[in-house]
């Protein structure tokens, strides 16, 4: 286990927290993009298949909280998608009724 590779996946794993929140409550995917996420998300699964492969040890588990974390985020970002285009749909009808 290499303390610089855990250190490594702590530094990234420390913005997803905050990045989750954003999208909870900021319920906007604006500064958001959900290919990069798709991206990190594939890494974060490609170590832990490298890991189980050639060489497991514990910092498996901060791969997988990263991963879990980022899949949070996508959903969210899936999430607050649905509720804009809700919104938009809303305001169209609001500004050209159906009468």
């Amino acid at each position: 286990m290499s303390p610089f590779e855990a250190l490594m996946i702590i530094c990234f794993g420390a913005a997803w927290p905050l990045s989750i929140f954003k999208s909870i409550h900021s319920r906007s995917t604006r500064g958001k993009s959900v290919l990069f996420l798709y991206v990190v998300f594939i890494g974060y699964v490609s170590g832990c298949i490298h890991k189980f492969k050639y060489n497991m040890d514990p910092i498996i588990w901060l791969y997988v909280l990263n991963a879990t974390m980022v899949a949070i985020d996508a959903a969210m970002f899936h999430r607050n998608r649905r509720l804009e285009r809700a919104l938009l749909a809303k305001a169209a009808v609001e500004e050209n009724p159906p009468y």
